[in-house]
C-alpha cells in the first residue's frame, strides 16, 4: 500500500513539475514576444520621434546610419576589378574620348586620350542606401570613393603648342544613383539608369602636369581642362540627368526613364551695371553667355567699349527639373586677339521661380561660383534679367521634345562645318534660340546608353519683383 501510494504521489508531483515548467517557459516566450514587439516599435522611430520620447536625456550613443555597410561588396570588387578595369577602360575610350571634342574649350583643336589606364587600386563603397520604391523599379544610392593610381595622359593639341598632359593624384568622392527598371523575364532588369547625385555635389580632385614640358606653354589649359571636366560631368551625368543603358534581349518600354523637358524659361537679359574693366586702353567689349546645360549654350550681341551696357535680347531655354536645375549666366569681355576674358559669372536655382510669373532680378556678379576659388572679393557689377517660367503641358512637353532634337542636330551641324569649334561654344540667337535638349548621342556613346546632363543649383545674390 505504502507503494502505491508513493507512484501516485511521485506522478502527481512530475505533473506539477512538468505543468509549471511549461507555464514558466509561456510566461517567458510571452515577455520576449512583447520585450521583441516594443523593439520593433522602438527600431522603427526616427530620431526626431526619439528626441520626443527621451526629451534631453536623449542618448547620443544612438545613430542612424544613412547608408547600409557593404564589406562583402566591396571585398568582391577587389577581386574583379583587374576585370571590371579593363573593360571600363574601352568604354570610356569608346564614350568619353567624343565627349572630349564635343566639350573642348576654345583654343584648343584637339583634345584625346594618349594613355589611359585605371591602375591596379579598386573603388570603395562606402555603404549602399535603397530609396523609396516605386512601382517596377529598385532605386540605390551608393556612398562611392576612390582614391586610386591610374595613368591617364590627354594629348592636347592647342594653337600655340602641342602638350600631353597627366592627370595626377586622382580621387573621387560621389554618391551615385542606381536604378533598376524589373520586368517579369529573366535577368528580370531591363534597364539600368546611373547617374551622380548633385547633393553632396561630386568631388573629383586631381593634378596637371605637363609631361616633357610646362602647363605655362599653353596660357591657362589647367583652367581649361578643369572647364571640360566640370562641363562633361554636369551636363552628362548629374541628377537629374542620367545614363540609360538598356539590357539586351528584354524588349520593355523605358520611355519613363529618360528625362523628358518639363517647362519653358524665357529669359530676357536686360543690362548690366558697373562691369570691371578688363582693357588697358579703353573700356570692355561685353557680352553675356547664358545656358542651363553646357553643352548648349547662347549669347547676346557684343556692346562695344561699354562698363553699362543695355542688351534687351530674350531667349526661350528649355527645362527638365525645376527643382535641380539652376540658369547660369556669364559675362565677357571680347577680344578679338586673344582668348575672351570672363567678367562673372552668376546662377540662379530654378525652383526660386514662380510659374507662369514674370520676375525681375538684379544679380551680384562673382568672380567663380567655387567659394573656394574666389580670392577677388572686390564687386564685379550686376546683371539685371527678366525671367518667366512656364510649365508644359502633355501636348507641349511632346512638341518640345521635337524642338530640342532639332536644336542639338543644328548644333552639330554648325561644328561639322566649322561654323563653331565646339559644340559647347555659344550661338548668338533671338527668342526662338533653343538652350536645352537630351544630349549628344554618338554612335559609341549608344552602345553604353543615352547620356543626358544638366547643372546644379549654386548660391546667387538678388534683389527681385513680381511685375
Amino acid at each position: 500500500m505504502g507503494f502505491i501510494s508513493g507512484i501516485v504521489v511521485g506522478i502527481l508531483c512530475g505533473i506539477a513539475l512538468v505543468y509549471g515548467w511549461s507555464q514558466m517557459m509561456a510566461l517567458r516566450s510571452r515577455k520576449r514576444e512583447a520585450k521583441a514587439a516594443d523593439i520593433k516599435a522602438l527600431g522603427s522611430l526616427s530620431r526626431d520621434d526619439l528626441k520626443k520620447l527621451c526629451g534631453d536625456n536623449f542618448p547620443e550613443w544612438i545613430s542612424f546610419p544613412e547608408f547600409e555597410s557593404v564589406k562583402w561588396l566591396n571585398k568582391q570588387l577587389t577581386k574583379l576589378w583587374p576585370f571590371v578595369a579593363e573593360a571600363a577602360t574601352m568604354v570610356i575610350r569608346e564614350s568619353v574620348e567624343p565627349l572630349l571634342d564635343d566639350y573642348k574649350p576654345p583654343g584648343i583643336a584637339s583634345l584625346k586620350f594618349s594613355k589611359l589606364s585605371l591602375g591596379h587600386v579598386s573603388p570603395k563603397i562606402e555603404g549602399i542606401r535603397v530609396q523609396k520604391q516605386k512601382e517596377g523599379q529598385v532605386t540605390m544610392d551608393l556612398d562611392f570613393r576612390w582614391g586610386g593610381d591610374p595613368s591617364i595622359i590627354l594629348g592636347v593639341d592647342a594653337r600655340v603648342a602641342s602638350l600631353p598632359i597627366q592627370l595626377k593624384d586622382l580621387q573621387v568622392f560621389t554618391v551615385v544613383r542606381v536604378i533598376f527598371k524589373l520586368c517579369e523575364e529573366i535577368p528580370c532588369i531591363s534597364a539600368v539608369v546611373v547617374a551622380l547625385l548633385a547633393d553632396p555635389k561630386p568631388r573629383f580632385d586631381y593634378t596637371l602636369k605637363a609631361v616633357g614640358g610646362s602647363l605655362t606653354a599653353v596660357p591657362g589649359l589647367s583652367d581649361m581642362i578643369d572647364d571640360t571636366v566640370q562641363s562633361i560631368i554636369s551636363d552628362m551625368l548629374l541628377w537629374p540627368h542620367r545614363i540609360v543603358v538598356p539590357l539586351g534581349g528584354v524588349n520593355v518600354d523605358i520611355s519613363d526613364l529618360e528625362l523628358k523637358p518639363e517647362g519653358k524659361l524665357m529669359v530676357t537679359v536686360v543690362r548690366a551695371k558697373a562691369l570691371k574693366n578688363k582693357e588697358v586702353i579703353g573700356k570692355s567689349d561685353p557680352y553675356v553667355v547664358l545656358y542651363i546645360r553646357p553643352i548648349l549654350k547662347v549669347k547676346t550681341k557684343v556692346i562695344d567699349d561699354n562698363l553699362n551696357p543695355e542688351w534687351n535680347e530674350t531667349f526661350n531655354l528649355l527645362t527638365e527639373d525645376q527643382e535641380t536645375q539652376s540658369l547660369y549666366l556669364e559675362v565677357y569681355d571680347e577680344d578679338k586677339l586673344k582668348q575672351d576674358k570672363k567678367l562673372g559669372v552668376v546662377a540662379l536655382p530654378l525652383k526660386s521661380l514662380q510659374p507662369d510669373a514674370l520676375t525681375e532680378f538684379n544679380l551680384n556678379l562673382l568672380s567663380s561660383l567655387d567659394t573656394l576659388k574666389v580670392k577677388d572679393k572686390k564687386d564685379r557689377g550686376t546683371l539685371t534679367i527678366k525671367v518667366l517660367y512656364h510649365h508644359f503641358t502633355k501636348q507641349e512637353q511632346i512638341t518640345a521634345l521635337e524642338q530640342e532634337k532639332r536644336e542639338i542636330e543644328q548644333r552639330q551641324k554648325l561644328k561639322e562645318s566649322g561654323a563653331i569649334g565646339s559644340t559647347v561654344d555659344a550661338i548668338g540667337g533671338a527668342a526662338s534660340q533653343v538652350g536645352s535638349g537630351l544630349g549628344a548621342v554618338g554612335s559609341s556613346i549608344s552602345r553604353a546608353g543615352k547620356f543626358m546632363g544638366r547643372t546644379v543649383t549654386n548660391q546667387f545674390n538678388s534683389s527681385r519683383r513680381h511685375s
